[in-house]
């Protein structure tokens, strides 16, 4: 049985919708599991603006004939950007964990 036959709507996928991460659902889960893929997300931020980061510097160098260290890509954008992920992680998910539990109560 389709989801129009129920009396749904399958025109509009729940790719960007409230409690939906690219189409897989992040609502019901644990607190752990929170935790866990608010870390994975800051751990992924972390790695995706040091690498970019590191490229960036790398053609800078190269062509601007500077000889800037390569340690400021970790400490001056991959941490905070990857701190900042997390912390808007933390928030995201802990909002969701703590809707579920009110739902749930009630």
């Amino acid at each position: 049985m389709t989801q129009e036959a129920q009396g749904g709507s399958s025109a509009t996928p729940h790719t960007f919708a409230e409690g939906y991460l690219f189409g897989a659902p992040i609502h019901g889960l644990g607190w752990f599991a929170s935790l866990l893929m608010s870390l994975a997300a800051g751990f992924a931020a972390f790695f995706a603006s040091t690498f970019l980061a590191i490229f960036a510097l790398l053609f800078y160098n190269s062509f601007a004939r500077h000889a800037i260290d390569f340690n400021v890509t970790y400490r001056d954008v991959g941490l905070p950007v990857g701190l900042v992920v997390m912390a808007f992680a933390f928030i995201y998910m802990g909002r969701l964990w703590v809707k579920d539990l009110t739902r749930k109560k009630s």
